[in-house]
């Protein structure tokens, strides 16, 4: 889109009442316009949010987009060192992302760590970790891998179900060990909705007493929302049920108003990701998690088995562990 056509669309957002906007990518800041459309987004009252690898932060543009009025920054790492490195195909990457969380924070600009967990990095967890207590990071979000865009073809780069709950339970042992030594950290999981209940049953195992709050707070977040809390617009101006639905359109603000394209339920595939509980096949439509997991990752089973409602193939529960019984 060109500048004007960006924000038209900005202003369709607003209208609409969008409280948060992230701008990612590819790489937002190749963008030369992003501080004049973040200036404007702010001026409407929308949140502005930012996606990046991080290699062109400098000191200067750290404060630009403090300035500007950015309230977070998400910085991705795919690893530590040349493990990085190597994922992104550019030698030095992971030390101009280091030298970006270094140049947010020098100008009081809240950062966080993003990392898709890969065979080629799960075992580097404890390792990120201690950077990101090092450097004083006050956030990291862990994302499973999702086989759409570069994610189809890294589809053997996935873990195993086992491999999985070994990472989360890493996860959440790490931020039990942050918790209790006071160190200010928010440890988010993202992309496989059973984290939810996998973390409520080992809350179970070590008698929380904090079992009713937070199986009220899994079910007021309800789970997958893609296409119903979260839309996409990519660079063309095509809306998408997420990130990952790049495949599938539901109409182009270019020609039609964000929130007319977004209230049409005509469109099966948004109508279904809206009322997907009777849809869902198999596995999911017998899950007793369903009200906490909403049937995870839609677009991950079509990837897999070519049925938009088939049970999601990166659900790491067992039978057992979601009520399933021959």
């Amino acid at each position: 889109m060109t500048t004007e056509e960006a924000q038209a669309m900005i202003r369709q957002l607003a209208d609409y009442g969008v409280p948060v906007l992230l701008f990612s990518g590819g790489e937002p800041l190749l963008r030369t316009d992003i501080y004049e459309n973040a200036a404007l987004a702010k001026s409407l009252g929308i949140r502005l949010v930012l996606s990046t690898n991080g290699t062109l932060i400098t000191d200067g543009v750290a404060k630009r987009l403090k300035d500007v009025g950015f309230s977070y920054v998400g910085i991705s790492l795919d690893g530590i060192g040349e493990r990085n490195d190597k994922f992104r195909g550019m030698t030095g990457a992971f030390d101009a992302a280091r030298r970006a969380f270094e140049a947010c924070a020098g100008v009081g600009l809240r950062t966080g760590l993003r990392m898709t967990l890969t065979q080629h990095n799960h075992d580097q967890l404890d390792q990120v970790f201690d950077f990101v207590e090092r450097q004083g990071i006050s956030r990291v979000c862990f994302y499973h891998l999702v086989y759409s865009g570069r994610g189809s073809n890294l589809l053997s780069e996935d873990l195993s179900h086992e491999q999985t709950r070994w990472a989360v339970d890493l996860i959440i042992d790490r931020a039990s060990d942050y918790c209790r030594r006071g160190f200010d950290l928010e440890v988010l999981t993202v992309d496989n909705h059973c984290d939810g209940p996998f973390l409520y049953m080992r809350m179970q195992r070590e008698k929380s007493p904090f079992l009713g709050d937070v199986l009220e707070l899994l079910k007021a977040n309800g789970g997958n929302s893609s296409g119903v809390g979260i839309a996409a617009i990519d660079e063309l101006g095509n809306v998408h049920a997420d990130q990952f639905w790049r495949h599938y359109s539901f109409g182009n603000v270019k020609q039609r108003a964000f929130g007319d394209i977004w209230s049409d339920t005509s469109d099966p595939l948004l109508a279904g990701l809206r009322n997907r509980k009777s849809l869902l096949k198999g596995r999911c439509a017998r899950c007793k998690w369903l009200d906490v997991c909403n049937g995870n990752l839609r677009v991950r089973a079509e990837a897999v088995f070519g049925e938009i409602w088939a049970p999601d193939p990166a659900c790491y529960l067992s039978d057992e562990e979601i009520g399933v019984t021959e």
